[in-house]
């Protein structure tokens, strides 16, 4: 079979701005993003059916005998076992009818329904991303099933360094290439995952579920609580709880994160902190790019949402349920809107104006560049056409 993740319409509305770059299927959660997942269980590449502006950079690609997998859902092994069952014109789907794959030897060009389709169902009662605060709150079981997935049969590196105290050394995995120096890790309640070359400086504290990806780096004093993913090519020190960094952004310095995911190539200053919990104690509520409001989330606790690109200067102060979109320059006194929209410029104190594109790009190249990566015409045109999809008058709330 030829296997395909799809974005749901809906559900890519409502991880928005995270999907503004990439479809539902490269979103972080655990160790690996979710196409990495299906990769790891499928033992085999996949393609995506995403936004046709994305489909340069994550390329469609069908055959005559497709299996589509809704980008949203996490695997398993019966999940996948069910999966590889289906015949021609057969479709998956759960007890409460959520669509989970269709087998079709037909080139699709939009998300698939159940609707023409034989529905069979499963008994598993998959993971499922269905809106913002699911990246944090599920990040923790996820990192559980990735480390069992990535680990079963394999050793890990030794731990050589002398002033680290492992407590729960069982739960804890480190890759090769991996440094650490004069920290506690603590894996009793949850496993740690050390990635490939990944750095973990003196003095850092690391509380498990934890997943350090390669070739990143905590930096001297870090304070990493549970629950907690740094993807791939991340700085982070300060304090950081129950969050996902995507990959390739900073939070170099002091200042604490919680409760909160952040894109790719973000940048948050020296001392930037964000509320995650409300002085009164109600829920939080969180931008709505589907109704253009806020809308309660049901949780206590929900921070900072931040989309690719973004940057946030020294001690810049994040509200509680925050929602910032792609391609952002944020800075200056006192707390920030609780939205800020894509292509902005500026602060609550100073106002916001458009982010010029020219501007925005450059900086964007310049970004990227200095980790060695290419940023050439198909990202080029990737961030314009979000730029033109999402201009208009520079509001917040």
């Amino acid at each position: 079979m030829n296997y395909i993740l799809f974005d749901e319409p809906t559900v890519r509305t409502a991880l928005l701005p995270f999907t503004f770059t990439r479809p539902v299927a490269g979103i972080r959660m655990g160790i690996w993003t979710l196409t990495e997942k299906w990769e790891q269980w499928l033992q085999t590449s996949v393609s995506h059916l995403t936004e046709p502006y994305l489909q340069t950079k994550f390329a469609h690609i069908s055959s005559t005998d497709n299996l589509y997998i809704n980008g949203a859902v996490c695997p398993t092994d019966a999940l996948v076992a069910d999966l590889q069952r289906l015949t021609d014109g057969q479709a998956l789907i759960t007890a409460d009818q959520t669509l989970i794959a269709v087998r079709t030897n037909y080139r699709l060009d939009k998300a698939p329904t159940a609707t023409g389709f034989f529905p069979v169902q499963t008994a598993e009662i998959p993971v499922v991303l269905r809106q913002l605060p699911d990246l944090f709150a599920l990040n923790g079981d996820q990192i559980r099933a990735d480390f069992a997935k990535t680990t079963t049969g394999r050793t890990s590196a030794p731990l050589t360094d002398p002033h680290t105290a492992v407590y729960g050394v069982e739960n804890l995995f480190i890759e090769e290439g991996a440094t650490i120096r004069a920290s506690v890790l603590n894996a009793e309640a949850g496993p740690i995952y050390i990635g490939k070359n990944a750095t973990i400086s003196e003095g850092s504290i690391m509380i498990g579920p934890f997943a350090l990806c390669d070739n990143s780096t905590v930096n001297w004093g870090g304070k990493m609580r549970s629950n907690t993913t740094i993807g791939p090519f991340c700085k982070v020190g300060g304090e950081v709880g129950n969050s996902v960094l995507f990959g390739y952004s900073n939070k170099a310095h002091d200042g604490f994160l919680g409760n909160s995911v952040i894109g790719e190539w973000c940048n948050l200053g020296a001392n930037v902190n964000n509320s995650n919990l409300k002085n009164d104690y109600t829920n939080v509520k969180l931008h709505s790019y589907a109704t253009g409001q806020l809308e309660d989330t049901g949780r206590l606790f929900c921070g900072l949402m931040m989309g690719d690109f973004t940057k946030a200067g020294i001690s810049t102060l994040f509200n509680t349920g925050t929602v910032v979109g792609v391609n952002v320059n944020v800075f200056g006194a006192g707390f920030q809107p609780k939205h800020i929209p894509s292509f902005s410029w500026g602060g609550a104190a100073e106002g916001f104006a458009e982010y010029r594109l020219d501007k925005a790009l450059y900086v964007a190249r310049e970004t990227i560049g200095r980790r060695g990566v290419a940023f050439g015409a198909t990202e080029e045109a990737l961030l314009t056409a979000i730029f033109d999809a999402t201009r208009g008058p520079v509001t917040s709330q």
